[in-house]
């Protein structure tokens, strides 16, 4: 019992520190950014093509702060301006594809997931998200109801307390790393240790199956869902280590992961704005299980084909 917890604890910290080498520079810069002319140029940039997909010019700035610091920040950027329907949930289905950018997709790169491909998938799929709402929902053209958050926040004064701020909050996102992943790999230990981790396996195995992935990938996919793709990089990186989750497979899971991680934190937290959640939900995971299936029904028909080719070539030097 002793031995299992200092491995839990031993592989909490080290991954920890693994994230917080990412996490806790980045944090600093971008809330620094935010009270920096690189900002606001940033969202005059893309303030006119907002109407493409059915936006204000207005919009720009929670999609802005949503993308580059966290969800709460674009939530809290929405309801400082009046807003419809339409364009709350537009905004709300694109940040839930594509938030806190720099973080969760440098942190993929921890695990051996190209930067570029993270980025890509979760932009592209914000951007045709919005596009298709934007051309097929006539509705939702009152103005939004925004009941239980509160815009109002005081902006530091002076580049010392700017940069205190960013310091402040790279520290609380580490603590609040480590208060999450910690926990995490301690229960993950004992899951492994006690044979429990593959009966949820086993559990789990035809919808993994559905996806094109080994069952040995379950426990990636439940951390994401659950904790996020941040925070869920933590039990990635185990899984890569200690359940021999192949390369495809943690591809896979990633692609899954970028289209639908959090579903109940980040489905929730947009309640107050007074859309509904549950096409938010539906969209995400139908577009993950969707998106994955594909890619996987692709990924393992190649390799079938270049298995066989191969038999093919090796029976041919064989028989001469």
């Amino acid at each position: 019992m002793k031995g299992t917890l200092l491995r839990g604890l031993k592989q909490g910290s080290h991954v920890t520190w693994t994230l917080s080498k990412v996490i806790f520079p980045i944090t600093v810069i971008i809330t620094i950014l935010q009270y920096t002319p690189v900002l606001p140029w940033l969202i005059e940039l893309l303030t006119p093509m907002m109407s493409w997909i059915g936006l204000s010019g207005e919009a720009a700035v929670p999609l802005v702060l949503g993308n580059t610091l966290n969800l709460y920040a674009g939530i809290a950027a929405i309801v400082s301006f009046d807003f419809t329907v339409k364009e709350v949930f537009i905004m709300a289905i694109m940040l839930s594809f594509s938030h806190n950018l720099f973080i969760e997709s440098s942190v993929a790169t921890r695990v051996g997931i190209k930067w570029p491909i993270v980025v890509g998938i979760r932009v592209g799929l914000a951007l045709f998200a919005a596009f298709v709402i934007h051309i097929f929902w006539d509705g939702g053209q009152e103005f939004a109801q925004y009941g239980l958050i509160s815009p109002n926040t005081v902006a530091p004064e002076g580049w010392l307390a700017i940069g205190l701020e960013g310091f402040q909050t790279a520290l609380m996102s580490v603590i609040q790393l480590a208060l999450i992943v910690i926990p995490l790999m301690l229960v993950l230990q004992y899951f492994r240790e006690l044979g429990w981790m593959e009966k949820i396996s086993n559990l789990l195995a035809p919808f993994t199956r559905v996806m094109g992935m080994e069952k040995n990938a379950s426990m990636t996919l439940v951390a994401g869902l659950t904790i996020g793709l941040a925070y869920g990089a933590g039990v990635m990186v185990q899984a890569v280590k200690e359940d021999g989750v192949s390369k495809k497979d943690m591809y896979l899971a990633f692609i899954f992961l970028v289209s639908c991680h959090a579903v109940v934190e980040d489905t929730l937290v947009f309640i107050p704005l007074g859309i509904p959640v549950w096409p938010l939900l539906l969209i995400r995971l139908t577009t993950a299980i969707i998106l994955t299936a594909g890619v996987g029904f692709i990924w393992n028909r190649n390799q079938a084909r270049i298995r066989k080719e191969d038999s093919t070539h090796e029976h041919t030097y064989d028989t001469i």
